[in-house]
């Protein structure tokens, strides 16, 4: 599969509210890889697929990853680093909007049914948890009463896409395999490294390994700035569960985390433009990098 398959990775835009995976999860070509590579189907006709991810934010700040509509079906898939048990209410607001947008024009009084597409949820899981390879989230689990048969029901299917886990899938959809691999590899790096080198590294890296070489290189920067910032914003989501903290502090260090990635973005930006992303690997010294700033003003 070559990578013009996915509408030659359109320039992002700048949104901070974005992620990696949606930024590779954008064209047409790309959910249709996906949605082939999870319901084990093989249709080619891209253009048939109508996208509906939510262009605002509905929830906490986030907005669904991707969610579209095709064969009859409206799937709505997330990207997750960490254990959430909370997804399904998550969709059920997600998918709330989107009907409601789809059927703005239709009669809901009328005596003739209104047809919707049939709703799938998906969860991919890449997190340090361990996790089953595949398990299911079901929206009756988080009431406050249980009963034998809940009247509003929904059910997110969670594949663990961590190496080893779910490799037939991985193997239907070649991005979302080479996502796995490039993510991997900034754990790894992780291991010896602070988080701004491990990342520029595994950027590094996989366009010299050709993983994801054409994405990474057409948009390094957003991809080191928003990977910067995802895993930042999963080692706080953890020390939150970790420690009670003052709402305040919270949401202080969620706009702080916000801040730091976008004067990041910036001065990569800046760099970029001015050709000195050979000097990326010197930011981790937080001298240099405070050098950087003063000289863009930033």
């Amino acid at each position: 599969m070559n990578y013009t398959d996915y509408d030659a990775f359109p320039v992002a835009e700048r949104n901070y509210k974005d992620t990696v995976f949606r930024m590779l999860f954008r064209g047409k070509p790309a959910l249709l890889s996906l949605y082939n590579a999870v319901n084990k189907t093989n249709f080619t006709n891209a253009e048939d697929l109508e996208i509906t991810t939510l262009d605002n934010a509905v929830y906490m700040g986030m907005k669904n990853d991707v969610s579209w509509v095709f064969a009859f079906e409206l799937s709505l898939y997330e990207h997750q680093s960490t254990v959430n048990p909370n997804m399904p209410l998550r969709d059920l607001f997600y998918v709330s909007g989107i009907l409601q947008k789809m059927v703005t024009e239709k009669n809901l009084y009328s005596r003739r049914r209104v047809a919707i597409p049939t709703p799938r949820f998906a969860v991919f899981y890449n997190g340090n948890t361990r996790m089953p390879e595949k398990m299911e989230y079901r929206l009756s689990e988080l009431f406050q009463k249980q009963t034998d048969n809940p009247e509003l029901e929904l059910i997110v299917t969670v594949y663990n896409i961590n190496p080893g886990m779910n490799e037939e899938l991985l193997e239907g959809c070649r991005l979302l395999k080479e996502y796995v691999q490039f993510t991997t590899r900034i754990r790894e790096n992780r291991k010896y490294m602070d988080l701004q080198a491990a990342v520029i590294k595994a950027v590094d890296d996989c366009i010299r390994d050709g993983i994801l070489a054409e994405f990474l290189t057409a948009q390094r920067a957003e991809v080191i700035a928003m990977s910067i910032f995802e895993y930042d914003q999963e080692k706080h989501i953890k020390q939150e569960k970790e420690e009670s903290w003052e709402d305040g502090y919270a949401d202080g260090r969620k706009e702080g985390i916000k801040e730091n990635q976008q004067r990041m973005l910036l001065l990569l930006q800046k760099m970029s433009e001015n050709g000195e992303m050979h000097l990326a690997d010197k930011l981790q010294d937080e001298a240099f990098l405070a050098e950087m700033y003063e000289k863009y003003g930033i």
